[in-house]
């Protein structure tokens, strides 16, 4: 067993990459939105790839990179419209419901925490229909700054009170899961296989689930 469920009183969850399959955004922004891009600029594919792939990697990790309306100005395309143009792809992965089931029917304090856009939030719920597992959803864009920028973990504590030694957080990016265990969190769990159409992964930093199976309350 990787958590001792006796010492959690609140779960942070995030949500892309660990509740949904990233297949969807993988694909979203390393194909379709190129795809787009190259359509509007008459360009070729590999044409728009080389230009786009050095842009986003110069925002990883930065508010603006989950940030819709940003990409929507600097790329000069509707992003929530051709999300909405390919969301038949949007799934939640293996035995998440199932874990999402379990924590509803205890008295733990469940919160989702993503990074992503209240647009892309809002559209992924709907086609999910997950929210109602939640006691609190929570956008980072509401605190000005990403899970994994110096100060946001206070900022949340701060606002949603929770206790470090009794909290679980999931998470599948690796820089969230340094910057929380820098916050003080102890209990830290990461995702081996985030997108469902790649392999899986190598984590030694943290302990890392396959599937929620293996992170079942008891």
């Amino acid at each position: 067993m990787i958590i001792n469920w006796n010492t959690i009183d609140t779960v942070l969850l995030d949500m892309d990459g660990t509740l949904l399959d990233l297949n969807f955004d993988n694909h979203f922004w390393k194909e379709f939105v190129p795809q787009k891009y190259a359509e509007l600029h008459s360009l070729s594919l590999v044409e728009a790839k080389d230009y786009l792939v050095p842009v986003f990697k110069s925002m990883e990790g930065k508010r603006e990179w989950y940030c819709l309306d940003y990409w929507s100005e600097a790329l000069e395309l509707d992003i929530i419209g051709l999300k909405q143009e390919v969301a038949e792809l949007i799934s939640v992965l293996p035995h998440v419901v199932e874990f999402l089931d379990a924590l509803k029917s205890s008295p733990k304090q469940v919160m989702l925490v993503t990074n992503a856009h209240q647009d892309t939030l809002g559209l992924k719920m709907e086609k999910t229909r997950l929210s109602h597992f939640f006691d609190r959803i929570i956008c980072s864009h509401d605190f000005g700054m990403a899970k994994e920028q110096d100060g946001f973990w206070q900022a949340l504590q701060a606002k949603h009170v929770f206790d470090k030694q009794s909290t679980l957080l999931v998470d599948d990016s690796l820089p969230v899961l340094h910057s929380a265990r820098e916050f003080g969190l102890n209990h830290l769990v990461s995702i081996k296989r985030p997108d469902s159409r790649q392999p899986v992964r190598d984590i030694t930093s943290f302990p890392a689930i396959h599937d929620f199976r293996e992170l079942m309350p008891v």
